[in-house]
C-alpha cells in the first residue's frame, strides 16, 4: 500500500482575520507500484498536453486546469480518504495554540481511524516543516499508530512527485467544497473526485 499525504488550509486560529477556517488532510492510497505509476504517467501527459513545466497545485491552478486535471486522474486507480477540521469547533488550548501539535494530532487521526485501508503502508508526506518537525511527526506517528499500519514513513519534495500533487489537488477540492464564499463552483471538483472518495471524516 503506498499513500501520499497533504493538506489544505493552515493550522492557525486567527479565525477572520487570515487564517483558514476549515483545515483538510488528504490520504491518497494506491494498492500497488503499477497503480502509482499509471497514475503518474496521466499527469505526466497532462502537464506535457497543458505546456505545465511546474508543479500542480489546487490553490495556483485555473479551473480549467483543475478540471483537465481530475478528467485526467478519473481512470486511474486510487482511493482517497480525508479529515476536515472546522476550526471553530476546537477548544482545545494546546491544538489551538501549537499549530506542529495541531497538523500532528490531525494527521494521526486519520491514519488511526482508515476503515482498515492501511496496512504495512508507505506513507509519503510533502515536506513542509523544519527538520526538527519532520523527526518528531515521524517519531509522533510511530509511536501513536496501531502496530501493523506503518511500514514506512518519509517527507518528498511534492515539486517533483506528480502524486503529492494529486493528494493536494484532492485536499485543495475537498477543502473548496465547505467554502461558502466560493458558492458558483464550491462543490465542483469534489463531484468530480466522488467515485474515488472513501471517506470524508467531518471532526467534531
Amino acid at each position: 500500500m503506498l499513500i501520499f499525504l497533504d493538506e489544505s488550509g493552515d493550522p492557525g486560529f486567527k479565525l477572520g482575520r487570515g487564517s483558514t477556517d476549515v483545515f483538510v488532510v488528504a490520504l491518497v492510497a494506491f494498492a500497488d507500484s503499477k497503480a502509482s505509476k499509471a497514475a503518474t504517467a496521466a499527469i505526466d501527459a497532462l502537464a506535457h498536453r497543458l505546456g505545465i513545466r511546474g508543479e500542480f497545485r489546487f490553490s495556483k491552478s485555473r479551473d480549467g486546469v483543475r478540471d483537465d486535471f481530475f478528467a485526467a486522474v478519473r481512470q486511474c486507480e486510487f482511493r482517497v480518504r480525508s479529515i476536515v477540521v472546522e476550526k471553530a469547533r476546537i477548544y482545545s488550548p494546546h491544538l489551538r495554540t501549537q499549530k506542529e501539535a495541531f497538523y500532528s494530532f490531525f494527521v494521526r487521526s486519520m491514519l488511526t481511524y482508515d476503515g482498515s485501508l492501511l496496512q504495512n503502508a508507505r506513507v509519503i508526506v510533502d515536506g513542509s516543516g523544519d527538520r526538527t518537525f519532520k523527526r518528531e511527526l515521524q517519531s509522533y506517528l510511530r509511536r501513536q499508530l496501531p502496530p501493523g499500519v506503518l511500514r514506512d514513513f518519509r517527507f518528498s519534495n511534492s515539486a517533483n512527485d506528480r502524486l503529492l500533487q494529486l493528494a493536494d489537488m484532492c485536499a485543495g477540492a475537498i477543502a473548496r467544497s465547505y467554502r461558502s464564499q466560493n458558492r458558483g463552483n464550491a462543490g465542483r471538483w469534489r463531484l468530480m473526485l466522488r467515485p474515488k472518495l472513501d471517506d470524508v471524516w467531518e471532526f467534531k
